[in-house]
């Protein structure tokens, strides 16, 4: 009988086993689920961090594209600014003339382009300036021309003396004036100074060569003779010049409207 009792005594009863085996499964359970939510935070993280990276990415590519939109933007407006196209003003009459354009820094006119420079030097060195940018010293063919050059040359002009070279010399032979292209001067389009001593005078005091070269100008304040505005001059003196040349259809040709 105490036999019996002790044996009982030192067994372990089964319920204690399977309370124990439920516990550790339950353990186990519970440091999968940790493990599980851990990696599911650390790739929500993850996530956040490349999505956050992927937003700044695109927001600096929308800026960077943004600012080169801006500049190319900026660019075709200092263009069209100094592009000034001339179309025809009867599309009926000239349907295939495309628009023209003259370079920039200089002014469009009657299908030609002028630069009135800023700087100064002797009638030859003007007209080879002018020849390097595909031009030459101005021939005036008209009085509507003139008219145009009158007016410019007076905006420009800051004293008497402040004149233009034009393409006209008669450096070859005395009294007779040629243009640079080797016509010779229409009398009836000529635009001499007639005011107390008549133009062209040919005056030697200041140069004993004379004065075989044109140049052009006439202050605002005169009103008498407009349009009278050439004076001879010593090819080798320094004066501003007036380059001219054809429109051309450039490589941002325009289309008319």
């Amino acid at each position: 009988m105490s036999r019996s009792q002790g044996d009982t005594e030192g067994e372990v009863p089964a319920s204690k086993h399977t309370n124990s085996s439920r516990r550790s499964k339950v353990t186990s359970e519970r440091v999968a689920l940790l493990v599980v939510c851990s990696l599911l935070a650390a790739a929500a993280i993850v996530i956040y961090r490349l999505s956050a990276f992927a937003h700044f990415q695109t927001k600096k590519n929308l800026q960077t594209l943004r600012e080169e939109y801006e500049a190319v933007k900026r660019n075709l407006t200092e263009r069209s600014n100094t592009v000034m196209p001339k179309c025809p003003k009867h599309p009926e009459e000239i349907i295939n003339d495309p628009c023209m354009k003259c370079d920039r820094g200089w002014e469009q006119h009657g299908g030609k382009c002028y630069y009135f420079s800023t700087g100064s030097s002797n009638w030859e060195q003007s007209r080879q300036f002018c020849q390097r940018t595909r031009g030459d010293l101005v021939k005036i063919d008209s009085t509507e021309e003139q008219i145009f050059l009158v007016n410019r040359v007076r905006e420009k002009m800051k004293h008497l003396e402040d004149m233009f070279w034009i393409g006209l010399t008669d450096s070859k032979e005395e009294g007779k004036w040629f243009w640079v292209d080797d016509s010779p001067l229409n009398t009836s389009l000529s635009f001499w100074v007639s005011r107390k001593q008549k133009e062209p005078d040919n005056w030697t005091k200041e140069n004993p060569d004379g004065e075989d070269c044109v140049r052009m100008g006439k202050e605002k304040e005169e009103k008498d003779n407009y349009l009278k505005s050439w004076w001879d001059k010593s090819c080798k003196a320094s004066q501003r010049s007036i380059c001219e040349k054809h429109e051309e259809s450039g490589r941002y040709t325009l289309t008319c409207v």
